[in-house]
């Protein structure tokens, strides 16, 4: 089958990016240029460059043109517990920045309560935290945790500060929770509008986003339940992720291409 023409003009321009001849900074030729260039029609040169930017190859600046976009080398995070991911950061001599926590209390919305195994519209605290390497943003965190756990006497969760031990070191400490496994799920979907403008991202949700939903369970004489829900969102582009199982080497492997 023949590769249409709007895709032979995107990976030719894909090469002349990838090989150095348009730097990261470089204005593209006007559409009508490229036209000429290729001998392709206006819609088709559109084509093409709206497949580069959708991979964020180029990026369009209003009034000026279309640039080579700044290369960012995708960060690879583990889905792993504890403080794995300031451990990563740290060990590539990045440097990690997490805000302080954003506390509030709020009615649990369905998504919430059907994960918490509390009724809809039962009070949760959520823990809202803005991630960055390099001072680039990387990640939004947000955990919520049914109010149960604070009138049992967790108390530092209502608190706007850092729990540095983590939450589940903390809970096993104050109430004797012992985390017994967690069920990760990847979502992929177009930023919303915060999020956009948090990760400068184009505001038209060509540059989706990862959430990671992770709920973690505790031990029971009924079996695992759930204490805690945390989604973590990513700019796609910028993250790629690992899951080990298994035996494997201890720092995984540079980012993939694909």
């Amino acid at each position: 089958m023949a590769q249409a023409k709007y895709r032979k003009i995107a990976q030719d321009l894909l090469e002349q990016i990838r090989s150095g001849a348009v730097r990261p900074g470089d204005q593209l030729p006007s559409e009508l240029e490229l036209g000429d260039k290729y001998s392709a029609s206006r819609n088709t040169i559109r084509d093409a460059v709206k497949w580069l930017t959708l991979r964020g190859l180029v990026e369009a600046k209003p009034g000026q043109g279309t640039f080579a976009a700044q290369r960012v080398q995708p960060f690879v995070t583990t889905l792993s517990e504890g403080n794995g991911w300031l451990s990563e950061v740290s060990n590539r001599s990045g440097t990690a920045m997490v805000t302080v926590p954003q506390v509030g209390i709020r009615s649990a919305p369905r998504y919430i309560a059907d994960r918490l195994h509390v009724p809809e519209g039962a009070q949760v605290i959520t823990r809202r935290q803005e991630r960055y390497i390099d001072r680039t943003p990387s990640s939004v965190q947000t955990t919520a945790y049914s109010m149960d756990l604070v009138r049992q006497g967790a108390t530092r969760l209502l608190d706007a500060e850092n729990i540095t031990e983590g939450t589940v070191a903390y809970l096993g400490e104050r109430l004797g929770l012992r985390q017994v496994g967690h069920r990760d799920r990847l979502l992929v979907r177009p930023p919303e509008e915060d999020e956009a403008r948090f990760f400068r991202l184009p505001d038209d949700g060509r540059a989706p986003v990862v959430t990671v939903v992770r709920t973690g369970y505790r031990d029971h004489d009924d079996g695992p339940v759930p204490f805690r829900v945390t989604f973590t969102v990513f700019p796609a582009g910028r993250h790629q992720f690992v899951i080990d199982s298994g035996e494997v080497p201890k720092d995984p492997p540079g980012p993939a291409e694909g």
